[in-house]
């Protein structure tokens, strides 16, 4: 009869004890992302930021600097980022729906936040947590401008014109590009959904020939 196996009660509760001191001594968001604005360097780390983000830093404020100073701390409205505005024509903002603060942060402005995010005019349909709140170029969208940027209608996407050859084909049609280049090719070749024909003179001409042979001659 096989032995049982004994249960290694001090080991599991120390093995627990480790794990909680652990999660209770990793630093807090308002201690990581913590930055000291004069050298641009972040005290936890001793990590210095981008040159080029400098600017941005002195200037524009994170997600949770804007949220702090508002009413439910913004639940209901709509932020957006610089980077967006300056790299996508269609509109793309976040409508936040759920926050979470930090209040043991100096002057609440470190936490987690949920909304439902518009990329390039489309909207998702989840609420998910909202990336990147400690980056310097989030914005408020003024209450006159949401309208406008939830009247945005996105453009149909293109019909799909190509599709990849199947896996066995593809390789035969690279390797005959190769041979024939004298060169390894890297250019992916496609299959295209629609042909387009063009048809000439002879062709309807010889269409009628044919058409007058069945029908035979008229009596």
């Amino acid at each position: 009869m096989a032995k049982k196996k004994r249960l290694r009660l001090i080991a599991e509760m120390a093995r627990k004890i480790r794990a909680y001191r652990e999660l209770k001594s990793r630093p807090k968001e308002s201690q990581k992302y913590a930055l000291d604005y004069q050298s641009m360097r972040r005290p936890l780390t001793g990590k210095m930021l981008p040159v080029l983000a400098w600017q941005d830093i002195r200037r524009e404020s994170r997600l949770f600097s804007l949220l702090a100073g508002m009413r439910l701390f913004g639940v209901g409205r709509m932020f957006t980022r610089k980077s967006w505005l300056e790299d996508h024509p269609e509109p793309s903002y976040w409508q936040i729906t759920k926050v979470k603060v930090d209040y043991t942060a100096e002057n609440m402005d470190h936490g987690k936040a949920w909304g439902i995010l518009t990329y390039k005019g489309k909207q998702e349909k989840e609420v998910k947590e909202v990336e990147k709140v400690m980056y310097h170029d989030w914005r408020l969208i003024p209450k006159d401008m949401e309208q406008q940027f939830k009247d945005f209608q996105p453009l149909p996407e293109p019909p799909v014109r190509y599709v990849p050859y199947p896996p066995l084909l593809r390789a035969m049609i690279l390797a005959q590009r190769g041979r024939a280049a004298g060169r390894t090719v890297t250019e992916e070749p496609a299959l295209p959904l629609q042909r387009n024909v063009v048809f000439n003179k002879d062709y309807f001409r010889r269409q009628e020939e044919e058409n007058r042979k069945k029908e035979g001659t008229a009596v």
